[in-house]
């Protein structure tokens, strides 16, 4: 069994809690720095929203697949998550679109309740705690409806991609071996895509 459980994702949600309210910069930065060196392609498909749809609905899309990252790393009780790759991610956005055609009526619905009943399947909690953040986002202004329509589809090709690899369907790479010169410097260009400074970007938070 691979669903991560409910104490696991609210265990996760506790800490970012925790790290927002304390204002915790140098957690954050840690945090973001080893999202970068461990899951490069899961932060660039997230940040791809950026350029489509503006920097709000792509920090909005980088933050849930993040929160998702740390539901499952949460899970694995220390033994580092596969590394999702394109590929992972291609061939999960299939799976789920296969899911939502096979679903009568899926584009009725509420963005925020647009919860693909394959996901939902395989990884019931997380599922259920991604509709509450995105209702309760969406009824408090934090985040508009656009930006929900936008970005739940993404952020469950990301649930299926771990889901996916975590259970070996289609495993990712083995962490482990860092490439040479991954290393990124402050002025270098940040590696989730954004076109900004790492300083400016994934360095600043």
């Amino acid at each position: 069994m691979t669903a991560v459980s409910s104490d696991h994702v609210e265990k996760t949600i506790a800490a970012f809690t925790r790290l927002d309210q304390r204002g915790d910069r140098k957690a954050m930065n840690k945090l973001a720095m080893r999202l970068q060196k461990e899951q490069p392609v899961l932060l660039q498909y997230a940040a791809g929203v950026r350029g489509e749809h503006g920097d709000a609905t792509g920090e909005a899309a980088v933050f849930y697949a993040t929160l998702i990252w740390a539901m499952f790393d949460r899970s694995r009780n220390g033994e580092t998550l596969p590394r999702i790759t394109m590929e992972n991610l291609t061939a999960a956005e299939a799976d789920v679109n296969a899911s939502i055609a096979a679903t009568a009526g899926f584009a009725e619905l509420a963005p925020q309740d647009r919860i693909v009943p394959a996901v939902a399947k395989s990884q019931p909690a997380i599922s259920a705690k991604l509709q509450e953040l995105l209702t309760e986002d969406v009824k408090e202004a934090a985040m508009t409806v656009e930006t929900c329509t936008i970005i739940v589809k993404p952020t469950q090709v990301v649930i299926e991609a771990f889901d996916a690899a975590v259970s070996g369907r289609r495993p990712g790479e083995r962490q482990g071996t860092i490439v040479v010169g991954e290393t990124i410097g402050r002025n270098d260009p940040c590696n989730c895509g954004s076109g900004k400074k790492y300083k400016k970007c994934h360095g600043a938070v």
